[in-house]
């Protein structure tokens, strides 16, 4: 069991949180962290000018879910209308990630990695604005 739900669990509000809650702030801590370690990994390849657009967009999606999961983790009294705002910014800034890292992927490995991760993390905000 992680961290995220055990935490979830012994809210006073949050013993009854959905799996796609609990799965979507998942996703978002890993991708933001993923995210941030794949533009620290750009930068240190030789062809770093050719990655700028992509560390961009590592970074922004970085900050996007890291918002996202904090958002979705205060269970007292949400407004539904913010939750699917940041849910929506989110799964859009992991598709343009994971699009931008998948130009890479090829040649290098880390990128593929935080495609991957953006893409999970895109479905899980999805698969939770279905429940909104």
């Amino acid at each position: 069991m992680s961290t995220i739900t055990r935490m979830l669990q012994t809210h006073p509000v949050g013993g009854d949180t959905s799996e796609a809650l609990r799965a979507c702030i998942q996703a978002c801590a890993e991708c933001a962290a993923t995210c941030t370690s794949c533009a620290d990994a750009c930068l240190a390849e030789d062809m770093v000018a050719e990655l700028r657009r992509c560390i961009r967009t590592n970074l922004d999606c970085a900050d996007v879910c890291a918002v996202t999961g904090a958002v979705l983790s205060r269970l007292t009294e949400p407004s539904a209308e913010v939750q699917r705002a940041v849910l929506q910014a989110c799964a859009a800034a992991c598709r343009a990630c994971a699009q931008e890292c998948e130009k890479h992927a090829d040649m290098h490995e880390h990128c593929r990695v935080c495609a991957d991760a953006c893409r999970r993390c895109e479905q899980a905000c999805e698969e939770l604005l279905a429940t909104l």
